[in-house]
């Protein structure tokens, strides 16, 4: 299912300015997408490492989350500690998704 949703921009003092949004709507259970990532939860519930959930999920200093993949530069130097939220994932769309970026090197 897709919805649409309008509403007026709160940053334009236009009375004529409005945003668009469109989104996908998961409908029943079967192929059910996961939920963005708040602290203390995770849609796969992947705190420690599980076989085949080797993305490391990261926070650096400025709070921006950030995920490493196998073979990119700092993936061997980062570490991942649970308890400032950092986590591992099984997928890259899955980090993307929990609105995680991927790191530039």
């Amino acid at each position: 299912m897709v919805a649409i949703l309008s509403r007026r921009s709160p940053y334009d003092g236009s009375s004529a300015a409005w945003v668009t949004s469109v989104a996908y709507v998961a409908t029943g259970d079967k192929h059910q997408l996961p939920r963005v990532h708040s602290f203390g939860t995770s849609p796969s519930k992947v705190v420690f490492r599980k076989a085949g959930c080797d993305i490391k999920g990261n926070i650096n200093e400025r709070g921006e989350h950030i995920y490493h993949i196998p073979g990119q530069e700092n993936y061997l130097a980062t570490g991942v500690n649970p308890a400032r939220g950092e986590r591992w994932f099984c997928s890259q769309w899955e980090a993307w998704w929990a609105g995680w970026r991927k790191a530039k090197v």
